[in-house]
């Protein structure tokens, strides 16, 4: 797909389509008033006839003679009063709707003067480009991989933006946008890829593969044998019962100051996760593929590094296993040692995900990082507690905890902090061990997140739930590429100072 964007009058631009936005209520926007003039009045009596109403995400295709475009797409914006950046963004995958398989091969869109009232978060134009840029290549995505009949390619090939000027700061923004939607759209790919391909090993390729494309990226991975001699026992615990061994895979971007701490990222990579011998129900099993979803989203956030190279320093590592029951897998009752030399009971080996990143963040000690944030598909309790709409967000930093839920809000791709209180700790006593590896049945992501701040005492630490936000179940299955957006957003707010 071509993008780019123009500072171009509407009328002077060829397009199969042009795209305007129309509120409900309110202040007609602009380019929504010069395509009237143009068009002689034809929007204005569209909506006094009640042919188009301008309600929130609704789309009409008008088709047009000796103009410019062949045909207008008219896509409701709501009330001038209540439009916030969620019923924006609305508009925006809802006008894709509108374009994507249909017969234009060129868009001429206009809603980057669209104003947005409800929030300061898409208050600027270079904001509102951002989002443009990461809905367009987001709500464009495919994954045919294994489809043996393949659709046919899409007519649409080029989407100009109007902008109101060609200055850098609006350029960059539509960029960061388009790398953004990029770096999802490539977190959705490894996620949605079959278990089958997607192992620890393969996992390590793509990072290889990051590196070798990108000078600007160093990769390491380490092996059981290298994670056996450094005692990095519950990663090796939670892949005994797999054929695919687990894997340790660190990525390091490096565009700040060379002084400069690293912000660290830490992703869960449960390849597969039948639950080990604590197995899981049968129903609905095949989307344990996601588990992974964590070291998903971090890949995809250092793809978008790569390809903007900002000026920050970054270190994503990624604990990669496959969760088996087999003859050698772990047992309920194991006691192992951990990295840091805590020892913990494991109680239900398919309280996995919490045994891979505890080492992880004992071994991300050694980058003496700036702030460490790890993410992971960790508790079905987070479901529960705040369903698929917000990740789940505990830290052990006030400063940092409010940074990355303002990232959120800034890129509609929000989080809602749950308590860390010392009262939950007592939940994981062991009589056996330091400490278990899961609580009774109340609180279940706020004890998780306890198990693991036990190994990150020592630096700033975040923690993000994203057990209902990784992926879509239903009709719509498939990798959501959450929370690369808050990510790249948190980093980029640090980025250069």
């Amino acid at each position: 797909m071509n993008f780019s964007l123009s500072s171009k009058a509407i009328a002077s631009t060829k397009a199969d389509s042009l795209v305007i936005g129309l509120p409900e209520k309110g202040t007609w926007p602009a380019s929504t008033t010069q395509a009237d003039e143009a068009l002689d009045g034809l929007i204005k009596t569209l909506q006094k006839n009640g042919d188009i109403s301008g309600k929130n995400a609704t789309t009409r295709t008008v088709p047009l003679s000796n103009q410019p475009w062949s045909r207008v797409v008219v896509v409701g914006t709501g009330n001038d009063s209540d439009r916030t950046q969620a019923t924006y963004r609305k508009a925006l995958i809802a006008m894709v709707g509108a374009l994507k398989d249909g017969p234009s091969k060129s868009a001429l869109i206009t809603l980057a003067d669209t104003a947005v009232t409800g929030t300061d978060a898409v208050s600027s134009e270079e904001a509102r480009l951002n989002l443009i840029g990461r809905t367009l290549e987001e709500q464009l995505y495919t994954f045919n991989d294994y489809k043996s009949d393949k659709p046919a390619a899409r007519k649409l090939n080029k989407l100009v933006v109007t902008a109101s000027g060609s200055g850098k700061g609006l350029k960059d923004a539509f960029n960061l946008g388009l790398a953004t939607g990029r770096g999802m759209n490539f977190t959705r790919d490894l996620g949605n890829t079959p278990p089958n391909i997607c192992h620890p090993e393969w996992l390590a390729q793509q990072a290889k593969r990051m590196a070798k494309e990108n000078d600007c990226i160093k990769t390491e991975v380490l092996d059981e044998k290298q994670m056996e001699k450094m005692g990095m026992n519950t990663i090796l615990a939670v892949g005994k019962g797999s054929t695919q061994p687990p894997r340790l895979i660190v990525m390091e971007y490096r565009g700040g100051n060379p002084k400069d701490k690293p912000y660290v990222l830490v992703g869960k990579g449960i390849t597969f996760d039948t639950g080990g011998i604590s197995l899981k129900p049968g129903a609905g099993m095949d989307e344990m593929k996601y588990d992974m979803g964590g070291s998903a989203s971090v890949f995809g956030t250092m793809q978008v590094l790569a390809e903007t190279q900002p000026k920050i320093n970054v270190v994503a590592v990624i604990a990669a296993a496959e969760n088996m029951p087999d003859g050698g897998a772990c047992r309920p009752g194991d006691i192992v040692t951990t990295l840091s030399g805590q020892t913990v009971e494991i109680l239900n080996t398919d309280a996995e995900g919490r045994l891979v990143l505890c080492d992880a963040l004992t071994y991300v000690k050694k980058y003496n990082p700036e702030a460490v944030i790890d993410m992971a598909t960790l508790t079905g309790a987070c479901i529960v507690a705040l369903g698929h709409h917000a990740t789940g967000l505990l830290a052990n930093n006030d400063e940092l905890a409010n940074e990355l839920l303002a990232a959120g809000e800034r890129s509609d791709d929000r989080a809602w902090r749950l308590p860390l209180w010392d009262d939950y700790q007592s939940q994981l006593d062991s009589n056996f061990a330091d400490m278990q590896n899961i609580g009774d049945r109340s609180a279940g992501t706020i004890t998780a997140a306890c198990f693991l701040s036990r190994f990150a005492k020592e630096y700033r630490w975040a923690h993000l739930d994203i057990a209902g936000t990784a992926w879509h179940s239903g009709k719509a299955k498939g990798a959501s590429g959450r929370p690369v957006p808050l990510l790249v957003n948190y980093l980029m707010s640090h980025a250069g100072k």
